[in-house]
């Protein structure tokens, strides 16, 4: 049986990059989205070289795309010091 996207769940994912940066995120599928950032054909962000390797810290199910899109934008509008407090218990 296919299972459509809607059926799918999707996540927010952060990632600690090499240069001890955040990185923050949205994919259908975490491992497959984590080893396209190690290879340089992830976002943007982690194509540079000194920030890989990256190591997936927290993962985020939810329903919907929007959800997690607004839990991405929501991290990515905290300063640093507020991402290290969210995400204290997974580095």
């Amino acid at each position: 049986m296919e299972t459509n996207n809607s059926e799918k769940k999707q996540y927010f994912y952060v990632l600690l990059c090499a240069d001890n940066s955040f990185y923050g995120g949205y994919t259908t599928e975490p491992t497959r989205r984590l080893k396209e950032h190690n290879d340089g054909v992830g976002a943007k962000y982690t194509r540079v070289r000194s920030r890989r390797p990256a190591k997936m810290i927290y993962t985020e199910a939810f329903e919907t795309k929007s959800e997690a899109m607004r839990a991405e934008y929501a991290f990515k509008q905290l300063a640093r010091h507020e991402k290290e407090k969210f995400l204290k218990k997974y580095l």
